[in-house]
Parts: structure tokens; C-alpha cells; sequence
């Protein structure tokens, strides 16, 4: 027996190695497209220089100078407000949708995930566009509505406003904190459920006292991945917002658009960092079962 199982071992550890082996070329190419760019925006960073021209480079701490510009810090807080209240819809709605399916008796349960990922699938510009189409004074629901009661209807536009935007990084990244929430729920014991009825605890107290601590991965996880690119993006608060709400993901932008590459690059370096927080937080918390 000891023999089988020594074996067993050796040939696992050749498999794992073989495919480390396999996935070597792709972490090597990782390594390269990730990294060189990095290490050039942290050099531009230090810089000042006309464009990607290193001739006349010259090391400076100017560029931080911009973290003291008023459009910089409203870009900030603008990143983080919005970024705050996506997340805690996304947390409310996603919960709430995850929990009813994982009690739901529907058969195939991954079927209703699909359909609910399935916007994911299409490219975020097509969707975004969509909505700015529906957020119009008269769109295609106005128009079904109007034919419907033979008279002319219309909503109000909400485009270039806050509620916009907030809408429109709640409808992208929705399914984000559901798939997560979802996993952490089917991996619960319905043992413990039971357990916990049979001691004593009401419904209510037993979703607060076993079900949720122990989906504390799954809603951590899926906070993260609405927080980042909510504080990152541009694409949203441009189309949906029209330009009137900037984010620092927009300053980033008009930066590189402007070939103000330095502060672009600075800018940048800050939202990567806060970025690889979040990615090694999640990690933290997948690796020790959702505990921090």
C-alpha cells in the first residue's frame, strides 16, 4: 500500500511538473507584456519629457504636482463616490438574487446564472450604448408605448447626470458580485442550516449568524471586482455622463490623448497599485476560506 501511494505521489508531482513546464512560455510572455510597461510608465512617472522621447529626459518630481490640481481631486472623489455606491447596489441587488436562487427549486440553477452573465458576453461599448439610447427623452420604449395608448409619451433624459452613470456601472458590473455570492452559498453544509434551526435561531438569525459569515469570500471577492473598475473605468461616465462627470480613469485619458504621457503615466501607476491591493486582498481571502 505504501508503495502504490509513493508511487501515486511521484507520478502526480511529474504531471505538475510537465505542466508547469507547458505554462512556462505563457507566464514568460506574461511576464513581458506586463511587466516592460510598467517599469516604462514608473520611469515617465519620475520624468519629464516631451511625449515617449527619452533624448531630453530629465528626472523630476513636478508631475506629483497634480495630485494638488482641483480637477484631479473631484476626479478622485468622484472615482470613489461612485465607485462606494456601485458597490454597495451591487452588494444589495446581487445578494439578494443569489440567495433566491440558491433557495430556488429550479432544476437547473446554472442555466438562470447564464442567462444572467450572458450581457458579459458582449462588448461593454455595444451595452453602454444601449443604455444611453433608453436613457433618452424618447427611445424605442417610448415609441412601443406611445403606438400601445395612440398618444404621444415621453420620459424625462437623464443622460449626462449622476443617476446615468451610476446605473450604467451598476448594469455592468452586476453580475460580478452574483457568480461569487452564488459559489460561496453552494458551498455552505445545509448540515449547519439545520444545525442552527434545531438550536433555536429564527430564519433571520441564522442567515446573520451562518449563512452570511460564511459568504464573506464570495461578497469580499465579488466588492473588489465591482470597486476596481468602477474607480478605473472611463468609458461610462463618458458616454452616459457626456463628459459632465470626470473620473480619474478620464483624466488618465485626456492625459494620454494630450500625449501628456508623465502625469498619464502617474495617474496610472497610483490606480495599479490600488488595483494589485484589491487583487492580493482577494487572494487573502480565497486562501483562508474567506478570513482575513
Amino acid at each position: 500500500m505504501q508503495k502504490n501511494s509513493a508511487s501515486q505521489v511521484k507520478q502526480k508531482r511529474i504531471k505538475a511538473h510537465n505542466l508547469d513546464r507547458l505554462g512556462r512560455p505563457y507566464e514568460i510572455w506574461l511576464y513581458i507584456l506586463t511587466g516592460i510597461p510598467m517599469i516604462i510608465m514608473l520611469m515617465l512617472s519620475f520624468m519629464s519629457s516631451e511625449g515617449l522621447s527619452f533624448e531630453d529626459a530629465s528626472f523630476t518630481f513636478s508631475n506629483f504636482k497634480q495630485f494638488a490640481e482641483k480637477s484631479v481631486l473631484i476626479a478622485f472623489w468622484n472615482s470613489i463616490k461612485f465607485s462606494f455606491l456601485t458597490t454597495i447596489i451591487c452588494l444589495t441587488i446581487g445578494y439578494i438574487v443569489a440567495y433566491e436562487l440558491h433557495r430556488s427549486k429550479i432544476k437547473n440553477k446554472y442555466l438562470v446564472l447564464l442567462l444572467l452573465i450572458l450581457p458579459m458576453w458582449t462588448n461593454i461599448l455595444i451595452r453602454i450604448e444601449a443604455l444611453y439610447s433608453l436613457m433618452q427623452e424618447y427611445n424605442i420604449i417610448t415609441s412601443i408605448l406611445s403606438k400601445i395608448f395612440n398618444k404621444e409619451i415621453h420620459f424625462a433624459s437623464i443622460v449626462g447626470s449622476d443617476l446615468a452613470i451610476l446605473i450604467g456601472l451598476t448594469f455592468t458590473y452586476l453580475p460580478f458580485v452574483i457568480l461569487p455570492i452564488y459559489t460561496s452559498l453552494e458551498k455552505i453544509d445545509p448540515s449547519l442550516e439545520e444545525a442552527a434551526l434545531d438550536l433555536g435561531l429564527t430564519k433571520f438569525r441564522k442567515f446573520w449568524k451562518v449563512i452570511f459569515p460564511l459568504t464573506l469570500s464570495g461578497v469580499t471577492s465579488g466588492a473588489i471586482m465591482v470597486a476596481l473598475p468602477c474607480m478605473s473605468g472611463f468609458a461610462i461616465p463618458k458616454i452616459l455622463g457626456e463628459g459632465n462627470v470626470l473620473l480619474i480613469g478620464n483624466i488618465i485619458e485626456q492625459s494620454f490623448t494630450n500625449m501628456d504621457y508623465n502625469v498619464g503615466a502617474l495617474l496610472a501607476m497610483v490606480i495599479l497599485i490600488v488595483i494589485l491591493g484589491g487583487i492580493m486582498l482577494v487572494n487573502k481571502f480565497d486562501k483562508n476560506g474567506g478570513k482575513a
